[in-house]
């Protein structure tokens, strides 16, 4: 199916509402009247939210609206099929087992993915798919986590939903292996690709999942991804998300995670190339003895924009949270990081911990840090912290006293500043791989 294009000479919220009439008939089942309904209400928010301004605090040092400006085509049409299993392999983990699920352009592509052996009951395929075989779940889960009502991006990749990665694990299955999901970007022209993932973990169940993207193109791409987790009672979910993107393309990413009780929820995002990247990640622990861990690293050089904003919502007694980020800024890179932790009247006895530290290599590379604690409860122990700075020129004056050149230097001291947030990962392929890419970086 041809693409929609954005004109470029209409008020930039009007073109895609625009597109959005032009598409109206398209959904994820064009027999489903909730997701058509759902669809079009998203529309509706989306047009009386309008797209953030810089005066708008949370995007007060990222300039999207820019980027939105440019003709972009929406493309709605299925997977490309110029994408062979060589672009597959080049993002696989070394010595990793995984089950992998292969996207194109945000549409799955089960012909490149490797699912033969799933456990009983777990499935990964492409929400598409999963709107005519599990009708059922999608309406308990879909749309219920992210809010389309009060976030624009959420509300425009609502409405423009077409397919992207949908994972079930039932109640007390164990997924062995981790789930990899690939997202191969191959677009002729330039284009908003707008992904929507939807990841259920029943009572008991625990699964890892790994999402990477790459573009394959040199054309400007735009990409608004939304994933909703639902982590059910005594659940475990450990997601890792890796950013290595082209500097012709730009990412706005939104997490929404909603736990029940005893769950664990673990996840870590590492940022190594793109243009304009924003990582919006919301964690609503609204059970009793939820755990949360999140972890993120960025390397930011040249003119990258990486914008990291978190919130977890801490609304029940007796929870547990943990934050720490890192960031390495290079050439004229900007890095922000603002970290909200909101602890409600009635959490009591929480343990909230939030740590951004930054390392800036250069005079012309900017860092925004701001944490934030918001606590109506009176039973708590909470604390958070921000430090940017440059590498200490004694221990390097230290490291080369015993040998080293000024590169080897810097770099061994940049790599072991990264190591802190790669120790967390439990994956040792994954560690080891992530490992090579931070030391790759530096070497050179």
């Amino acid at each position: 199916m041809p693409a929609a294009l954005i004109d470029k000479d209409t008020r930039l919220e009007d073109r895609f509402v625009s597109a959005f009439e032009m598409q109206e008939g398209l959904s994820l089942n064009g027999s489903n009247d909730g997701l058509r309904r759902l669809r079009k209400e998203a529309i509706g928010h989306f047009a009386t939210l309008g797209f953030p301004a810089r005066k708008t605090e949370a995007w007060k040092y990222t300039n999207i609206g820019k980027l939105l400006k440019r003709p972009y085509a929406l493309t709605f049409g299925p997977s490309d099929d110029s994408v062979s299993a060589s672009d597959v392999e080049a993002l696989l983990i070394p010595d990793l087992e995984a089950h992998v699920a292969v996207f194109v352009n945000g549409h799955f592509n089960a012909a490149l993915s490797r699912l033969d052996d799933l456990p009983e009951g777990v499935v990964v395929t492409g929400l598409a798919e999963a709107a005519e075989t599990h009708t059922a779940l999608l309406d308990a889960h879909l749309a219920r986590y992210a809010d389309s009502e009060g976030e624009v991006f959420t509300a425009l990749n609502t409405a423009f939903t077409k397919d992207g990665a949908f994972v079930y694990v039932p109640r007390n299955a164990v997924v062995e292996k981790p789930v990899q999901l690939i997202n191969l970007m191959t677009t002729a022209e330039d284009a908003l690709v707008q992904p929507r993932n939807l990841i259920v973990a029943e009572e008991n169940a625990q699964v890892r999942l790994i999402q990477s993207s790459r573009a394959t193109t040199e054309v400007k791409t735009f990409v608004n991804a939304v994933s909703e987790v639902f982590v059910g009672d005594h659940a475990h979910v450990d997601r890792y998300e890796i950013q290595d993107e082209g500097t012709t393309t730009s990412m706005v990413t939104t997490l929404n995670v909603y736990q029940q009780a005893s769950s664990v929820f673990r996840n870590s995002t590492f940022t190594f190339g793109g243009e304009v990247i924003r990582n919006n990640i919301t964690v609503l622990p609204d059970a009793e003895q939820c755990e949360t861990h999140l972890y993120g690293l960025f390397l930011a050089d040249g003119t990258m924009h990486v914008d990291n904003h978190t919130l977890v919502d801490h609304a029940m007694p007796n929870c547990f949270s943990n934050e720490f980020y890192k960031g390495i800024l290079d050439g004229r890179a900007t890095g922000i990081f603002n970290g909200k932790v909101l602890v409600r009247q009635d959490a009591q006895q929480t343990n909230a911990y939030q740590s951004n530290k930054s390392i800036v290599l250069t005079d012309t590379a900017s860092m925004y840090a701001k944490p934030e604690l918001e606590i109506y409860a009176d039973d708590v122990k909470c604390s958070h912290g921000a430090t940017t700075g440059q590498l200490d020129e004694e221990a390097i004056f230290y490291l080369r006293t015993r040998g080293l050149t000024l590169q080897r230097a810097r770099a061994l001291m940049l790599v072991s500043f990264a190591r802190a947030v790669l120790d967390n990962v439990t994956l040792e392929p994954l560690q080891e791989a992530l490992d090579a890419m931070v030391t790759a970086r530096f070497s050179d």
